[in-house]
């Protein structure tokens, strides 16, 4: 059985604490779908909640700490990063591809991270240093990342990068090409606490906010996987200042952590 620290235990509790109306707007949501006006305004509503709702409730674990959401530009070393619906837009849909990502950060180090998907009732969390795990009724599973050894038949997903199409489809068309499967979900941290499972063998990051990417980061760290930029430097969860620098990142099961970059030849 799992030891679960007290920090992260507050720290998760915060999580779903604050997200708590979420799966209650998603199933709404779906009544919604015909009344475009409805529906955006629904949507901000919700995300608004919860982020203020997420500002609340990290602040009694930390009230020190500043709290940065993909709006936000970081700053300092010490914070927590947030996304309060990350996978905005399934979330608009009623697409069950979303999460709320949440990782403290100090002195440059994630220090624990939270993955929170309501309407799946998945949640995934990781401490450094101390493994990474699926919460269950009983007991939680040990997160482990999967051990595809070649490109060929590995399942690799991607964001893309809305500034940057042109670029975002050279680089889904050759992992297409390369791997023959390839998934696009729409929620970074999600997909990341895939990989840190083995439902993923490989997840491409384009031009993303820290904020999106901080919390899954360690879950895959913390499940024997691999994190790197895709200029091929070493991105270590205690250097998290290099992820700014990138934005771009690659992150794969430590098989796969050198042949995912033949996808940018």
């Amino acid at each position: 059985m799992s030891y679960v620290s007290p920090l992260l235990t507050a720290f998760v509790n915060a999580v779903k604490k604050s997200a708590s109306s979420l799966d209650r707007d998603f199933c709404e949501l779906e009544q919604l779908q015909n009344s475009i006006k409805g529906n955006k305004n629904f949507v901000f509503n919700s995300y608004s909640r919860i982020e203020k709702n997420l500002k609340i409730e990290l602040a009694k674990i930390r009230a020190d700490l500043p709290i940065f959401t993909p709006s936000d530009k970081v700053s300092g070393s010490s914070y927590f990063a947030v996304s309060p619906i990350d996978g905005i837009a399934n979330f608009a849909h009623g697409n069950p591809n979303f999460a709320v990502c949440a990782a403290l950060v100090e002195n440059d180090v994630i220090i624990c991270s939270v993955v929170y998907n309501p309407s799946r009732d998945e949640t995934f969390f990781a401490e450094k240093g101390k493994g990474a795990y699926k919460e269950g009724y009983r007991n939680h599973e040990r997160l482990r990342v999967s051990a595809t050894k070649e490109l060929n038949g590995a399942l690799i997903s991607s964001s893309v990068d809305s500034e940057n199409i042109v670029n975002s489809t050279k680089i889904l068309t050759s992992i297409s090409a390369k791997t023959g499967d390839l998934r696009v979900s729409g929620s970074i941290g999600q997909d990341l606490a895939y990989l840190a499972g083995g439902k993923l063998d490989a997840f491409i990051c384009l031009n993303s906010h820290i904020s999106s990417m901080a919390a899954g980061m360690l879950l895959v760290k913390e499940a024997g996987g691999s994190v790197r930029a895709i200029e091929q430097k070493d991105i270590r969860v205690e250097d998290i200042k290099q992820i700014f620098a990138s934005q771009n990142l690659v992150a794969s099961n430590f098989n796969l952590n050198q042949k995912v970059f033949e996808i940018f030849k």
